[in-house]
């Protein structure tokens, strides 16, 4: 992570034009949350496909196997995370007080992702093409977030529309721009909590209808 964070930085600090004291924390914050976020949807479609075994055998509850998943990418994002204060102090932006400020937003981040998970499981438990989508979808997001370009480098008036209508950019701003010493906009939690609450509620109706119905799609 930190090889590829290097060598993108160098890459694309210098087609952007940016200042790598300004570039290379922005990237390396938004490479190591966006490999979280894309990694626990990408293993969310085969949460239980790839507990199928288990999920036979014993009588587990089925969001055990997907708390399983997020919470194994949590502890990888806890070491690949190690890398952001190298990286500031490398740079002289010491992380700041306002860092903390991240807590929450991670925690609303992953409570938005075990819903999602939770939704992609059961309907790939049922239509295994799914997973395909996904990852094609997650690509599109990676282009249209700004992870590896600046916001900044949008024009004004279509630029807004593309950030403000990217429901990934809010979910990644809630935690990003407290480590970078921003605050978050009120646009930014407001859509991050729409999110979580119109998204638990989806997959608590979905859940509950189809949940007995896991085991003989597997």
């Amino acid at each position: 992570m930190g090889v590829m964070i290097g060598t993108m930085g160098a890459v694309f600090g210098q087609l952007f034009r940016s200042s790598l004291d300004d570039y290379l924390p922005f990237l390396a914050a938004g490479i190591i949350l966006w490999g979280f976020i894309s990694t626990v949807i990408s293993e969310g479609c085969l949460g239980f496909i790839s507990a199928e075994a288990v999920i036979k055998q014993l009588p587990i509850p089925l969001f055990v196997h997907i708390l399983r998943l997020v919470w194994r990418n949590v502890l990888i994002l806890g070491h690949n995370i190690v890398i952001l204060p190298i990286v500031f102090v490398f740079f002289g932006r010491p992380l700041s007080i306002l860092a903390l400020a991240a807590l929450p937003g991670a925690t609303v981040l992953i409570a938005n992702l075990c819903w999602i998970a939770l939704i992609l499981a059961i309907i790939s438990a049922r239509y295994r093409d799914l997973p395909q989508v996904v990852a094609s979808v997650l690509q599109v997001f990676f282009y249209l977030t700004p992870i590896v370009w600046m916001p900044s480098a949008l024009p004004s008036d279509s630029g807004r529309y593309i950030l403000e209508l990217n429901p990934a950019y809010h979910l990644l701003e809630i935690v990003r721009a407290p480590l970078l010493g921003q605050v978050p906009t009120m646009l930014n939690w407001g859509v991050s909590i729409a999110l979580l609450v119109v998204g638990w509620t989806g997959a608590a109706l979905l859940f509950g209808r189809y949940k007995t119905r896991v085991a003989y799609w597997l």
